[in-house]
């Protein structure tokens, strides 16, 4: 099973998009869709695979019509690690220790 994590997500519709850096109220998680990340027929990737991307961003990835297949994958990963930066340096994330 898939982690699920709605406060997650609903922190990441706050943020600009990590693509194109605009703020219009339209920027949502969007998931991974790699079969890596545990992307299957109906099932989206871990709440923990997710960017924050608006619309169009969201919509292009997805549609793909004018990426390739690598092209999708790295504009993903290069979101991907943008919203985890992002997040832990605004401290929206934060390292809880129980060691």
């Amino acid at each position: 099973m898939n982690y699920r994590n709605s406060k997650l997500t609903e922190v990441v519709r706050q943020l600009p998009c990590q693509q194109c850096g605009i703020q219009d109220g339209t920027v949502v998680a969007a998931h991974s869709n790699q079969l890596r990340d545990g992307k299957g027929k109906g099932i989206k990737s871990s709440d923990a695979m997710i960017a924050a991307l608006c619309y169009n961003c969201h919509h292009e990835l997805d549609q793909g019509l004018h990426m390739s297949k690598q092209e999708r994958i790295d504009f993903w990963e290069q979101a991907h690690r943008k919203t985890i930066k992002f997040l832990i340096e605004n401290e929206y994330l934060i390292v809880n220790s129980k060691l």
